[in-house]
């Protein structure tokens, strides 16, 4: 099961994520990206915090909305990725392209997301580029898939 969640600031979105990414879930998370482009949107966040599991679907659905948002002048940036994800970009070596890293190493990001070694002190780099005021609506009918 997966929500999205959508919270837009002029020309820039905040994509949280929450549940499992794969081979059911990747065409929402396509379609959601997809649509921020459409209606204007040429920065887009993705934030990955409570995302549980992501496969390559997942990856697919992210590196085709990346091309999208490039093309169309714009960026989007992966942050807090779960440890399958970080797997996976460092086997494609993808991390630099979705998460707006040099060539360091993918696998420190283990260590970077909350609840899971961060400090709580640390705030998102997403969080202080996108405020977040009030509660998220579902950007998805039901925000439930």
């Amino acid at each position: 099961m997966l929500n999205i969640y959508r919270r837009n600031r002029k020309n820039r979105a905040l994509i949280t994520l929450a549940g499992e990414i794969d081979q059911v879930s990747a065409p929402l998370v396509s379609a959601t990206l997809e649509r921020c482009l459409r209606e204007g949107i040429r920065t887009i966040d993705v934030d990955l915090t409570p995302v549980t599991f992501c496969d390559c679907s997942g990856l697919n659905a992210f590196l085709r909305a990346s091309h999208h948002t490039i093309a169309a002048g714009g960026s989007l940036r992966l942050h807090y990725p779960p440890p399958t994800l970080v797997r996976i970009l460092t086997l494609t070596g993808t991390g630099p392209l979705l998460l707006g890293l040099s060539a360091a190493p993918v696998e420190s990001l283990r260590q970077e997301r909350p609840g899971r070694g961060l400090p709580a002190s640390r705030p998102s780099p997403v969080h202080g580029a996108i405020e977040r005021r009030g509660a998220l609506v579902p950007a998805v009918a039901g925000g439930v898939l």
